[in-house]
């Protein structure tokens, strides 16, 4: 049998039969039955709104992949600035093209001294790190000539590596104009990861421990693309309307502000910080199921499994903790996990821990202040934002125009105010 879907149209009688291709069917069907016909499709729950070849996402069974590689195996052998590359050309590089790769991206980490002078110092003091990175992500194309020479292959490459390389310049200068701390210049000595985490705590004396930096690292090429939620959506949509890719990327990182998307793992701290004790979880678990609570960090959009970033990230973070000494809150987190998973309520209801659920645990670890968390989040998802952002335009993807299901009023005449 033929992977087809059959549509009739009970209005007309009017049948369609299309091809189901990797169980998805081309809304030209809908068309050719009514061409004012649409489907309603509230947030694109059921909507593949495009095509692409950078990220497989099986929630079902719990599989991510980059390009096809599977993330575990990322994760083990890669490093970030490895998996950036694959991410936005298609392939992992050889020798020779990872050292060019890491020698431009580690070469273009400077950000223009008007950037910092003038634009950071006119934030107010305690402005919130991320809303400082969205607006310097923006600000920061408006330095470059060829920022919205879109059409050129080699221009978009261009922008891509300095706002890969950029991005945890921008994040460590808001940290510590946030916090009134002097700005640490990029250290090209240091790898992406490395070089971060020195410009973020670089006080005196300072030198960043390996396991730190490979956790860091981990955490990077966990984050660094999600196949499509909403901060990706937000720019492919901005990058169909051929804006610049800064001005691109600020829209995506601003979708991320949102904490319904970048701020799990902050949740995730607070509601074991309220817990407060592991005597406490049973009592927590109870007053979840009874609708007095949320349970973050468990259940996802997607996956209908366990996260495969979830069951990495708890590694990494026992690696990180041998240095860092233990989270007084990860106890309480292995006994809640350890309740939930054994629970019909969870179980049944298919809620395992996701990566927001130990990564907050490690960023505390670390010493990260939870404001940063969603920035954390931003500086390797940039990688994937552009890497979708390219795919696009490659493809010549028409600008993004979804059709609504009106529910106003019928038409009405105008009334003077005098008689209303």
């Amino acid at each position: 049998m033929p992977d087809t879907i059959t549509i009739t149209d009970d209005r007309t009688g009017k049948t369609v039969t299309v091809p189901i291709e990797g169980g998805v069917f081309p809304s030209s069907a809908l068309r050719e039955l009514d061409p004012s016909l649409y489907m309603y499709d509230p947030a694109y729950l059921s909507t593949a709104a495009t095509q692409s070849q950078i990220t497989y996402l099986d929630g079902t069974n719990g599989v991510l992949r980059y390009r096809g590689y599977p993330i575990e195996q990322l994760a083990e052998h890669s490093t970030y600035l490895e998996v950036a590359y694959l991410l936005v050309n298609g392939e992992l590089p050889n020798a020779e093209q990872l050292a060019g790769w890491t020698n431009d991206v580690t070469h273009h980490t400077f950000i223009h001294e008007n950037m910092r002078k003038r634009f950071v110092d006119g934030f107010h003091y305690d402005a919130h790190p991320m809303g400082m990175f969205v607006s310097a992500v923006a600000a920061l194309g408006t330095f470059y000539d060829g920022a919205k020479d879109i059409e050129d292959p080699a221009a978009r490459k261009h922008q891509t590596l300095r706002l890969i390389a950029k991005s945890p310049t921008i994040a460590a200068m808001c940290y510590r104009f946030s916090v009134g701390l002097p700005f640490n210049q990029p250290d090209n000595d240091l790898s992406y990861a490395a070089n971060f985490l020195n410009m973020m705590w670089k006080i005196g004396d300072y030198e960043v421990d390996p396991a730190l930096e490979r956790a860091m690292d981990i955490l990077f090429i966990l984050h660094a693309d999600h196949e499509q939620n909403c901060g990706t959506t937000a720019m492919r949509v901005i990058g169909s309307s051929h804006a610049d890719p800064y001005s691109s990327a600020a829209g995506a990182a601003s979708a991320l502000y949102g904490p319904r998307h970048g701020g799990a793992n902050e949740a995730v701290i607070r509601m074991l910080s309220e817990i407060g004790s592991i005597e406490n979880v049973p009592a927590f678990v109870e007053s979840v199921k009874k609708g007095e609570g949320r349970l973050m960090g468990f259940g996802h959009r997607v996956y209908k499994n366990y996260d495969p970033r979830a069951t990495i990230i708890k590694k990494a973070a026992y690696d990180v903790f041998e240095v860092t000494g233990k989270s007084p809150l990860l106890d309480i987190a292995l006994k809640l996990e350890e309740t939930a998973l054994e629970d019909p309520y969870f179980v049944d209801r298919k809620l395992y821990p996701n990566v927001d659920f130990y990564s907050g645990l490690i960023y505390q670890a670390l010493k990260f202040p939870v404001e940063m968390f969603t920035v954390l989040f931003a500086i390797p998802r940039m990688s994937g934002w552009l890497a979708h952002w390219d795919e696009l335009l490659e493809e010549g993807q028409k600008i993004s125009r979804p059709r609504q299901w009106y529910t106003g009023s019928d038409e009405r005449d105008y009334v003077p105010i005098a008689n209303r």
